[in-house]
């Protein structure tokens, strides 16, 4: 599935690449990138966090004449007199004037680096509705979002992947040159996939996916559950014995009738009592009203 989402099969989409302290999700931030570069497609990066130079660094190799760097990393906040990008310029209307400004004609991948950070200085339902406008405002052929999870209340996190079709949470993996990839996607359906995804990198940010956790047994139970019985300890046997269980198939229930007992009760033997009754006149039955005689 990782390597579905680096050719660019999700169009429309919006995937947020969620990393921790614990592994920094920025290399396959560029790897995506980078496969959107080698696609032809014009790519533009709202850099906070780090560097144009310092993002090109990591893209050798890739045709960049299509990468448009967005300078927030210099005055995020806009406390100089001609800042090139602030966080309060992240609006549907201001990109769209970006993107009009190159000669691209097709429609723009939007890289965010990072989310988190403007999150940090705008309220998150401001962010999502910026973030849904973009998406819906046909500028933007995908969105690449990266969230450091660990900066933000879980409420703030679950509100922007809500709006993902797709989240990507990177970890550290069994490796040292591993990681962990848990991947969720959501179809336009609604149909909701998961998968989990070894990685590493190769030269030129090339992912190379290895294998799933469960090929190599990362998930495995542990010792104590497999040994733990939970009918040890009970004061009553939950398990009947080979002799208990002939006796109970043997068992004839009071409201199950045989086919013996079901032809003796529908076919009477000769001895049987029946009950015979004939009208006299008296009795004055009245076939259309049979209540007649209760005076109601």
């Amino acid at each position: 599935m990782l390597t579905e989402f680096l050719q660019g099969t999700d169009a429309g989409g919006f995937l947020i690449i969620q990393d921790s302290a614990s592994y920094s999700g920025r290399d396959l931030l560029k790897s995506f990138i980078s496969a959107a570069l080698n696609r032809e497609d014009a790519v533009h990066v709202l850099g906070f966090e780090v560097s144009e130079e310092e993002l090109k660094d990591g893209l050798k190799g890739s045709p960049i004449q299509r990468l448009h760097f967005h300078n927030a990393y210099t005055d995020p906040l806009g406390w100089t007199d001609n800042p090139a990008f602030t966080v309060h310029q992240f609006s549907l209307e201001e990109f769209t004037h970006l993107v009009k400004q190159t000669s691209h004609s097709k429609p723009a991948t939007l890289v965010i680096d990072s989310l988190s950070w403007i999150l940090r200085h705008l309220s998150p339902p401001a962010v999502c509705k910026t973030l849904q406008q973009l998406r819906k405002g046909g500028a933007v052929r995908t969105i690449i979002a990266l969230l450091h999870a660990d900066m933000h209340h879980r409420g703030t996190v679950g509100s922007v992947c809500h709006l993902a079709t797709s989240v990507i949470t990177v970890a550290p993996g069994m490796r040292g040159d591993e990681a962990l990839a848990k991947i969720t996607k959501r179809s336009k359906s609604g149909k909701v996939m998961q998968d989990e995804e070894i990685f590493s990198f190769k030269e030129g940010l090339t992912v190379v996916v290895q294998s799933r956790p469960s090929q190599l047994g990362l998930k495995q139970t542990d010792p104590e559950e497999q040994e733990m019985d939970p009918t040890a300890n009970l004061t009553f046997n939950l398990r009947l014995s080979d002799a208990e269980r002939e006796a109970k198939e043997k068992l004839a229930l009071p409201f199950v009738f045989s086919k013996d007992k079901k032809t003796a009760l529908l076919h009477s033997g000769p001895g049987s009592g029946r009950i015979l009754y004939e009208p006299d006149a008296n009795d004055d039955y009245d076939q259309e009203d049979p209540d007649d005689d209760l005076d109601v």
